[in-house]
Parts: C-alpha cells; sequence; structure tokens
C-alpha cells in the first residue's frame, strides 16, 4: 500500500523549514525531537498555535516531520509554525477534500495571514558612504 505524504517548504527571513507530512499516529517532531522540547517556552506556545486553532482532531492520523535550518531562534519557530499550518492544508488538499481544505484556510488566515502566506520583507543590503544600509557616515566642515 502507498503511503500517503505531502512536502511542504516555508522561509522567514533565512530560516527554512521543510515539513514532511504523512499518514500516522500524530507525531510533530523538529530536527528529530519532540515538538514539546522546543525552546524558549514562550516561543513553544507559537508553535502549537496552528494545532490548537485546528484542533487537535484533524492532527490525530497525520506525522509531521520538520527539518529547519539558518536564521535566528524567533524566525526559526515562525517558518516551523507557518510549515505545519501549510502541511495540514496541503494533506487535506491532496487525500481529504476541497472543502475541508477550504474551512482550514479560511480558519487559519483568520486566525493569523502569516501563518500561510510569507512575508516578503527582507535584509536591505549595506550601501557605501556609511556603516549601514540607510546610515551615512558623520558630515564634517572642518
Amino acid at each position: 500500500m502507498l503511503t500517503k505524504f505531502c512536502f511542504v517548504t516555508f522561509r522567514k527571513k533565512t530560516a527554512t523549514a521543510v515539513a514532511f507530512a504523512k499518514q500516522g499516529r500524530g507525531l510533530i517532531k523538529v530536527n528529530g525531537q519532540p515538538i514539546e522540547n522546543i525552546e524558549p517556552e514562550v516561543l513553544r506556545l507559537k508553535v502549537f498555535e496552528p494545532v490548537l486553532i485546528v484542533g487537535q482532531d484533524k492532527f490525530a492520523n497525520l506525522d509531521i516531520r520538520i527539518r529547519v535550518k539558518g536564521g535566528g531562534i524567533t524566525a526559526q519557530i515562525y517558518a516551523i509554525r507557518a510549515a505545519i499550518a501549510k502541511s495540514i492544508v496541503a494533506y487535506h488538499a491532496k487525500y481529504v477534500d476541497e472543502s475541508s481544505k477550504n474551512d482550514l484556510k479560511k480558519t487559519l488566515i483568520d486566525y493569523d495571514r502569516t501563518l500561510l502566506v510569507s512575508d516578503p520583507r527582507r535584509c536591505e543590503p549595506k550601501k557605501y558612504g556609511g556603516r549601514s544600509a540607510r546610515s551615512r557616515f558623520q558630515k564634517s566642515y572642518r
């Protein structure tokens, strides 16, 4: 029997999260560790948001494995939570039905649009004549 799976990527700044969702027992692992082990604890609640919004029953028969690298701690956390949200929507689109996918999508977007839609802001490159992208060296007349 073929296993049902889907593959989703999400980027936040320079952090990239790749989620692999397949039929299973409801496990969510990040870089091989259970999702409950994510530090710091304040940001752990951010990672649980998609699960709490959609409901535990939607994740009961779904295993999600996430690989995340690059960026800082906060950017990685936001990339993980978006990858979880996108993977559940992609799995329902591919293997369940269109109406459940639309319900999930609407619920997630009503809560927080950044769960499904990428943030286009990136770091601005440095220019000459100053120490950063916008600031200039101080001008002296003497």
